[in-house]
């Protein structure tokens, strides 16, 4: 059978299965011989040794679309990138770096932007900025939004949500534990007894589990990206993390064209244009800078 890990602790893994349950399994010795070890959210392949007791071992694991350190996980779709309006104000640089993070992890980003009640009006600049940049935006108030309104944006976000796994990430402070605790209170009756299943057990210490939403939708129970890691990326790369940039590219005169110091270069007519926003390309321009001044040392 071919199932997903939720949860791994003290050399057990649980695996869900798919319209079956969760199956408590131990990994092969040829794991650790390989020097592999399964990851939560790998999907992998067991067999059954106890059907009445549903335990199993972990037979194979699956190819990887993408494996993360902080936090330890694998085979992340997608990543709310959560910022709030104010209350910490938005760092617009430090947003940047991790949608870049996050893109350069191949995995999609959909930017959150929390306290939206703290709003003079909705279309603040700051949102607007990213819609322009062609960004999946989506607005909540996790805290001291009205219960209607509140439920209808869990509701949104489930609907992103909808057949993949999903990391959250962000600054401390922004919302994040809220509205994962939030989407978790509002699939608890669906997810019981596969949430029963996962929470057995003794150990108290933190660990990272996949919280099962509906069937083959999952969320990462601990807020992600605690390392920016963009030290791992060169100087050269970072224009592709800026998403707005390839339509214009194509007018660059040169292949390669960085936006900086190159001539004819149909990035920066469009920033002049009005077309991709000061801030966002002043961003880009710092941080591609900042890794080059690393590279000379």
């Amino acid at each position: 059978m071919i199932g997903k890990i939720v949860k791994g602790i003290a050399g057990f893994y649980y695996v869900d299965i798919d319209h079956v349950g969760v199956y408590q399994c131990r990994a092969r010795g040829i794991f650790r011989n390989q020097k592999i070890k399964p990851l939560i959210g790998d999907n992998v392949r067991i067999e059954v040794t106890h059907e009445e007791d549903m335990e199993g071992n972990v037979l194979e694991i699956l190819p990887r679309k993408n494996e993360l350190i902080r936090p330890t996980v694998s085979n992340i779709d997608q990543a709310f990138v959560v910022f709030s309006v104010a209350h910490p104000e938005p760092n617009l640089n430090l947003l940047d770096r991790f949608l870049i993070a996050v893109m350069s992890n191949g995995i999609e980003a959909i930017i959150c932007f929390n306290k939206i009640d703290l709003l003079d009006k909705l279309d603040s600049e700051v949102v607007s900025i990213y819609r322009q940049a062609g960004y999946k935006v989506m607005m909540m108030s996790a805290v001291h939004g009205d219960e209607g309104d509140l439920l209808s944006m869990i509701d949104q976000i489930e609907t992103e949500m909808k057949g993949k796994t999903t990391v959250f990430a962000g600054p401390s402070g922004v919302g994040k534990s809220t509205i994962i605790n939030l989407i978790q209170e509002h699939t608890h009756m669906e997810t019981g007894s596969i949430s029963d299943k996962i929470k057995r057990g003794k150990h108290t210490t933190r660990h990272v589990n996949l919280i099962p939403i509906d069937h083959h939708s999952y969320v990462v129970d601990t807020p992600g990206f605690s390392s920016l890691q963009l030290e791992e990326l060169e100087a050269e790369e970072i224009k592709d993390y800026y998403i707005e940039f390839a339509r214009y590219e194509p007018m660059c005169k040169f292949a390669g064209c960085n936006h900086i110091n190159e001539p004819k270069c149909g990035v920066k007519d469009a920033l002049k244009n009005g077309d991709i926003h000061e801030i966002r390309y002043n961003n880009y321009l710092h941080i591609y800078n900042e890794i080059m001044d690393k590279k000379k040392y």
